[in-house]
């Protein structure tokens, strides 16, 4: 791996990446209104 010149920045950018997405996801749920939730965990036993 030392013979790739500028590998050393990948894992860092993954990092921020998945941290990123995990923050928002986080975020997501809890500004998430309650009302919403319950009517998408409803969703599968309406016919």
């Amino acid at each position: 791996m030392e013979t790739i010149s500028g590998i050393e920045i990948f894992p860092v950018i993954s990092l921020i990446i998945f941290f990123t997405f995990f923050v928002g996801l986080l975020f997501w749920v809890v500004k998430t209104k309650k009302s919403y939730i319950n009517h998408v965990e409803n969703l599968p036993l309406e016919d």
